[in-house]
């Protein structure tokens, strides 16, 4: 699940947190690396209970209803379809689900108010009520509308990024709300990947893709850190009629990141470590870091190559 876009991102962020403590070590840093990768993990599986929660909470506005019906004396004809939805009620039996969540002990009791506002929305979105009122009920409609449901009311919501900021102080954790949209789409990856013959062993996805991404992960962090002072010399370099000082200090982070990419990784090409950390420049610096920041690679990468330091590959304009 955890790719190395994703692992960069945690890298970045987990440098900043290290840099900004002075009483950090890289043994620590690394620590706080991997529980950020623990706590995304987390996020996965209480986004695949987010099916359980507004599943019974649909439930229980149909038994409220009943029961003011009764009351008055009155008939209520409802509609169980969504309730009923085959993908849900697999998904509530999935064996590893209700393990991680029992020996994780996640639950959405603190953003209750979440859930009932994406409930709001979906019984007035047109594809729950063309889901509602087809004719069709197979097991692939029951798993596209819950396609539809993470796509297009929990992506980019608000009201969910506030939810997972409460969450993440009930339950111990850290960079649910900016993980949100990207965990989202794992979420969807692995609805389309459901079967129902497989019942409540349906495999769920892994923590990492493979355990290569692991090792990259660690590998980058200590880079960055023990060739620090290295990295900053060739930025420095670099910057000609440039104060370093003045850079921000974001800019010099992602800078040292992907220079301990650059050279401590043979087999990355550096094309696509540029795009990589241009992409974390974009979204977490400033709007004219991104060129500043090629602007300074492509003069480190160019120096390096004319002095045979680089041992890969590099694309000359």
């Amino acid at each position: 699940m955890i790719n190395r876009t994703l692992v960069r991102t945690k890298v970045l962020l987990t440098l900043f947190a290290y840099y900004q403590n002075e009483g950090k070590t890289k043994f620590t840093a690394e620590k706080e690396l991997m529980r950020s990768f623990s706590d995304t993990y987390s996020l996965y599986f209480l986004l695949l209970d987010f099916v359980n929660e507004l599943t019974t909470l649909a439930q229980q506005k149909i038994d409220d209803a009943q029961e003011r019906a009764q009351a008055m004396h009155t008939d209520f004809n409802a509609n169980p379809r969504f309730v009923q939805n085959r993908f849900a009620r697999q998904l509530f039996e999935n064996r590893t689900l209700r393990h991680y969540l029992e020996d994780q002990k996640l639950s959405w009791d603190a953003a209750h108010d979440a859930v009932e506002n994406v409930y709001r929305q979906l019984i007035d979105s047109d594809f729950y009520k063309d889901y509602m009122s087809s004719t069709e009920t197979s097991y692939e409609a029951d798993k596209a509308v819950w396609r539809k449901i993470f796509t297009y009311l929990l992506a980019d919501s608000e009201q969910m990024e506030n939810a997972f900021d409460e969450l993440e102080v009930t339950l111990d954790a850290s960079g649910w709300a900016a993980d949100m949209n990207v965990i989202l789409s794992y979420v969807v990856k692995t609805i389309k990947r459901f079967r129902e013959e497989n019942g409540a062993d349906q495999p769920l996805l892994e923590m990492f893709d493979s355990e290569d991404e692991v090792d990259f992960a660690k590998k980058l962090l200590r880079l960055t850190i023990e060739h620090s002072d290295e990295y900053e010399q060739l930025i420095a370099d670099a910057l000609k009629n440039w104060d370093a000082d003045r850079i921000a200090f974001m800019d010099k982070l992602i800078l040292k990141t992907s220079l301990a990419e650059i050279f401590g990784f043979p087999s990355i090409a550096v094309e696509i470590t540029m795009n990589e950390y241009l992409d974390l420049a974009h979204e977490y610096s400033t709007e004219s870091s991104p060129q500043f920041i090629n602007g300074v690679l492509d003069q480190i990468i160019r120096r390096a190559k004319a002095e045979n330091r680089l041992l890969k590959a590099v694309p000359m304009n």
